[in-house]
């Protein structure tokens, strides 16, 4: 029978502190500007760079000094280095860039709030101190006004995807706003944010193309009469100065394919130049990315003059309403394609890669998979940098906090389900595993893989082909190839509309062995010198599983786990420069289902949210661990970063071994030589 504990998240505080293992690495910025090598961010000394964090949503980039102070503390104690500065410019939550406080009408954005800039300076200055980057958007849900000077400002959605992109007005807008940010002067640092190295890479414009299929009423991409005929005037005379002939005024504008196509991918790329030459003119020094999607070749032919490649990815499949909340409840590990495949059909080869925003959200039980296997297939294909979408929306924190409470209903930019759903600040089954993703994303733990396929893309069309990276991107790292891309070094070509054929579709493993996962029996593995780990169905299930399949014991190289629980990610890093074999300092993370108190779901669909605490489930295995320290002592350590209690341990032949779960259980475990 399954047995919970109440497990307190703190606003101030982790648990666990590995912050002195990147001691080394503080201020932010002290190796100079980040710069894009190749594929790989390096920093102005040669440091090779790799971030791991979360990403700051809307009022979250505007805390209170006490606040910056705390989540700054909080952050470094989890590992993290970067935090993603996100949707500054939403109207809908305060404060934002443009007003402090809601209340009083806002008639124009053209002008920066100086109480939101003061907060996001010193905001800014604490993450530095603690070695934590920064990374922004630009344009992400700025809701032009008509005192902005632009046209049917009142028909427009927040950002109102595509027309930015085109439109001189607005365009000239977005250039007035990046000469004040990036202008900016922070008196805490001393610094213009052009001028301080903490701040790492920019998008220009989050989520923003012309390639997405729109219809009238769409939400945020609805058609709008005039700029629709602006954008088929353009259209008209590119035709003429290409000696065109087509129905520019008739014509279906969400066709993927013809002059349509090649008109949108000109515009974006001017766009892009236009925005580029313009920031880059501020002396910006940090590399610049368009976009951060794929929606088809073209768009990402059309971002290749970029510095870089940005991409998102969210595990779910939901119906969520203000009034009915259906979330799909299903293993990551049980997916017969590889789900990073959209962001790896736009991994340009020769550039590097970032995914600024990745989640597997609550309320799905299985989401404590996701800390662990995402970080470990960044790493497989060498991507730089992963924020998880998000740590939060607002700063009201307490360690009272639900999972899954809203902030708002259908307000926040015409979306139910912005706070409860995504927030993972106090979430044990995602936030509560990040020691393990910040390990391996920053010391390389796990290395890329071998082999690199250079897949070939339709360029001309607004077609998303990604059947090479659904079959083989678990296996190889995947780069899109272009024309002018450099092919020398590639261990194959295919079209990226050609299937894979792997010789056990079932057993998803990358080429070098350092992770897999089982799609039959829904477990992965990550097995590295510095890192091991084991997560999904890890142990007995009677109901479903098979007499063969009960209490099958996982075995790594120098780590066996024999589970009780059904489901679990058991994580296991060395907290030093050695490996777990020799290291006398080691954290070994446990932790499965969270939920609240009274939470309760029919199926998919979510009934009750529950109330406080919230609630983890103990974990119950056997843990062997190979190790030349006989002296290894296992504590246990509580919410409030006290010991619980000595586990009993045993030590033969090269094998320390106890058990969790029985005797002063707890998530966290540290593992430490007397």
């Amino acid at each position: 029978m399954s047995r919970y504990m109440p497990v307190y998240q703190y606003p101030d505080m982790m648990p666990v502190d590995i912050s002195f293992v990147f001691e080394d690495e503080k201020p932010a910025g002290k190796h100079g500007f980040c710069k894009a090598d190749g594929e790989n961010f390096r920093f102005e000394d040669g440091t090779l760079a790799k971030f791991w964090g979360v990403i700051f949503n809307g009022a979250s980039c505007f805390p209170s000094h006490e606040y910056a102070e705390q989540v700054a503390t909080r952050l470094e104690q989890a590992g993290c280095n970067i935090v993603r500065l996100h949707q500054m410019d939403s109207e809908w939550a305060t404060p934002n860039l443009f007003r402090f406080t809601a209340g009083k009408r806002m008639t124009t954005t053209r002008k920066l709030d100086e109480r939101s800039m003061e907060r996001l300076d010193y905001l800014i200055h604490r993450l530095k101190e603690h070695g934590i980057y920064v990374a922004v958007d630009m344009n992400t849900y700025r809701k032009f006004k008509s005192g902005d000077g632009v046209a049917c400002a009142n028909e427009l959605w927040d950002n109102h995807k595509g027309y930015p992109l085109f439109d001189p007005t607005m365009i000239e807008l977005q250039k007035e706003f990046a000469t004040q940010f990036w202008t900016h002067y922070n008196p805490y640092t001393g610094l213009a944010y052009k001028d301080d190295p903490s701040f790492v890479f920019c998008d220009i414009t989050n989520e923003n193309d012309l390639f997405r299929p729109v219809k009238k009423g769409d939400y945020k991409w609805g058609r709008v009469d005039h700029y629709d005929n602006m954008f088929r005037d353009l259209f008209a005379q590119w035709l003429k100065e290409q000696g065109m002939e087509y129905d520019a005024y008739g014509c279906d504008l969400n066709e993927k394919e013809g002059p349509l196509v090649l008109f949108k991918k000109h515009v974006t790329k001017k766009f892009g130049r236009t925005m580029y030459d313009h920031i880059r003119g501020l002396g910006v020094k940090i590399p610049l990315c368009l976009t951060n999607w794929n929606k088809g070749g073209a768009l990402v032919e059309a971002q290749e003059e970029m510095d870089f490649q940005d991409g998102h990815y969210y595990y779910y499949d939901w119906s969520w309403t203000e009034y009915e909340k259906v979330s799909q409840n299903k293993s990551l590990m049980e997916a017969n394609f590889c789900p990073l495949a959209a962001c790896l059909a736009s991994q340009i080869h020769g550039q590097p890669f970032v995914c600024t925003e990745w989640d597997m959200p609550w309320p799905n039980a299985y989401r404590a998979e996701a800390p662990i296997w995402f970080p470990a297939m960044a790493c497989v294909h060498n991507w730089s940098a992963m924020t998880i979408h998000t740590y939060g929306y607002h700063t009201r924190r307490s360690e009272r906090s639900l999972l899954g409470k809203e902030s708002s209903s259908n307000a926040i930019g015409g979306t139910p389900f912005r706070e409860g759903l995504f927030t993972c600040w106090n979430d044990p089954a995602k936030f509560g595993l990040f020691y393990h993703g910040a390990l391996m994303m920053r010391r390389g733990d796990v290395k890329p893989a071998d082999h690199v396929i250079g897949a070939t893309v339709n360029a001309d069309n607004a077609v998303v082909q990604t059947k090479l990276a659904l079959t083989a991107g678990d296996t190889h790292r995947i780069h899109v190839v272009l024309n002018s891309t450099d092919t020398s070094d590639l261990t194959d070509i295919r079209p990226m509309d050609e299937t894979y054929k792997l010789e056990e579709p079932t057993l998803r493993k990358a080429d070098h062995g350092q992770v897999w996962r089982d799609m039959k029996r829904k477990v992965g593995c990550v097995d590295t010198p510095m890192t091991k780990a084991v997560f999904g169905v890890v142990g007995n299930r009677k109901a479903t599983m098979t007499p063969a399949n009960r209490n099958l014991e996982i075995k790594l190289d120098g780590l066996s786990v024999d589970a009780n629980t059904d489901f679990a990610t058991i994580a296991l890093s060395s907290l030093t420069k050695d490996p777990i074999e020799h290291s006398d300092n080691m954290l070994l993370s446990a932790i499965g289902r969270a939920c609240n108190h009274g939470q309760h779901s029919d199926g998919e669909k979510l009934l009750d949210i529950g109330t406080n605490p919230i609630e983890a489930e103990i974990i119950d295995a056997m843990i062997a661990i190979k190790t030349s320290n006989e002296n290894l002592r296992v504590w246990s350590v509580n919410s409030e970063g006290f010991y619980g209690g000595k586990i009993d341990t045993v030590y033969e032949d090269g094998w320390l071994k106890f058990q969790i779960g029985p005797n002063h259980p707890g998530l966290y475990y540290l593992i430490m030589e007397e």
